[in-house]
């Protein structure tokens, strides 16, 4: 999992096991975070509709963070305001910031066995995109 900027640069990345659903992550997604001051987190988070949860949006409004997803087609209650929805359209950003990911010939296919060094070479090509912003 990752989480990026406006601008397409990571802020957070996060390796986890394929089991687990990606709504239940986001915290720790959010904890392992490269920026340490919490008036650096992010005011809006945008997911695609598996985020769309009222635990969640209940858990992260009290962190003072609005989450952006559709709605899911089977809600029974719509919750979302229409207008946030507009800035869904630059999920791309976060689809470039993977494209990015696999000019790396290491992070396409996983040659590493163990977690914790695949978890390093990401790391490691985040560097190098920050360093390139530079």
């Amino acid at each position: 999992m990752a989480m990026v900027d406006r601008s397409g640069l990571p802020l957070a990345i996060d390796l986890e096991s394929a089991s687990p659903h990606e709504s239940t992550l986001l915290e720790q997604l959010l904890h392992r975070s490269f920026l340490r001051r919490a008036v650096d987190r992010p005011r809006f988070l945008i997911g695609d509709k598996a985020y769309d949860s009222d635990p969640l949006d209940a858990r992260l409004a009290r962190k003072g963070i609005t989450l952006i997803a559709p709605q899911r087609s089977n809600r029974k209650v719509f919750t979302q305001d229409l207008r946030h929805l507009r800035r869904y359209k630059r999920r791309w950003k976060v689809e470039r910031f993977f494209s990015w990911l696999f000019n790396f010939r290491k992070l396409v296919t996983r040659y590493e066995f163990h977690a914790s060094n695949f978890l390093g070479f990401l790391h490691l090509a985040c560097a190098i995109f920050l360093l390139k912003r530079l």
